[in-house]
């Protein structure tokens, strides 16, 4: 097999695995990096895979933005707006308060806060090389994001239930406060059966914020100046999908697209990760994602009962 099958192969098995397992509460993002860690030792575990992944996951970046529209934005309202820049302020500024208190180390600190402030997997994907992090720290930023994202689909349902929440309310809490897409559509599906395309709407808002994000972090890590190309075409993105102009076909397959391009970089991620330092500092780790995970919850559903009726 040539240098090019052994580079090119893993990371296309990677994508089209990810579209199968697509649309489960958890992300495919998260398998295909646990895929990478075991496969580290085989063949294929080249430079050059590593550079490909890096190049799909900033692509993957750049097709994020055609999940995108104003016409989402419009459709949750002033209320939905200020609730969604509420949390993700308070909740990036608390983690990472919280972080430095704990002695968790910058780059980790700043994925943890990105991660659960705005979309989980995608955004520590779309933030890392800003920060420099090391594929360990990637590693455990994406493992903390999922496990508590999972635990937020049975909470926002129950809590919800027992606080007596219209759908209305339930969907824009489980928009507002959960990490992965794919953890809102479950949450909302069984909180807010009706009012599940408003969860997904405030969900991807918060991705929206990605851009913005993206420039606060490379300023605060003193790193990469000016703006990442990638970051330049997620908005372009959102500009295009916004004019209505792509047919529902191919934006469809541009979401596919968007699942193989960053499952695929985050497989190659994982070759290059070590097991051995994956595991250090969970403790610490694990209640920073707490407390991340508990600001973003109680911020969000304090504003949701207090604007959303």
């Amino acid at each position: 097999m040539t240098v090019a099958a052994r580079s090119t192969l893993p990371l296309v098995a990677a994508g089209l695995a990810a579209l199968l397992l697509d649309g489960g509460p958890v992300s495919p993002l998260m398998l295909a990096l646990i895929a990478g860690v075991l496969c580290a030792q085989l063949p294929w575990s080249t430079a050059a895979v590593e550079v490909l992944g890096k190049t799909a996951l900033r692509l993957g970046v750049v097709l994020l933005g055609l999940r995108l529209s104003v016409a989402a934005v419009a459709q949750i309202g002033v209320a939905g707006v200020a609730i969604v820049v509420a949390t993700i302020v308070v909740t990036y500024t608390a983690t990472q308060l919280a972080g430095r208190w704990l002695g968790v180390d910058d780059d980790l600190r700043t994925l943890i806060a990105v991660g659960f402030s705005i979309c989980g997997a995608a955004a520590i994907a779309g933030v890392q090389d800003l920060v420099r992090a090391r594929r360990e720290a990637v590693a455990q930023a994406v493992a903390m994001v999922t496990i508590f994202g999972s635990a937020m689909i049975l909470l926002v349902p129950a809590i919800s239930g027992l606080l007596g929440l219209s759908d209305r309310q339930a969907a824009v809490w489980a928009g507002a406060s959960i990490h992965e897409v794919a953890q809102v559509v479950a949450a909302a599906s069984a909180a807010a059966p009706l009012a599940v395309g408003i969860a997904v709407s405030v969900k991807l808002l918060r991705v929206c914020a990605l851009a913005p994000m993206s420039l606060v972090v490379t300023q605060a890590a003193g790193g990469v100046r000016g703006v990442p190309w990638f970051v330049i075409g997620f908005v372009v993105a959102v500009l295009v999908r916004s004019t209505g102009w792509m047919p529902q076909g191919l934006l469809d397959v541009a979401d596919l697209a968007t699942t193989a391009l960053l499952a695929a970089g985050m497989f190659a991620l994982g070759l290059g990760v070590r097991l051995s330092t994956v595991t250090r500092g969970t403790g610490r780790l694990a209640v920073l994602s707490a407390v991340s995970t508990g600001v973003a919850a109680g911020v969000s559903l304090l504003l949701v009962t207090w604007l959303v009726r």
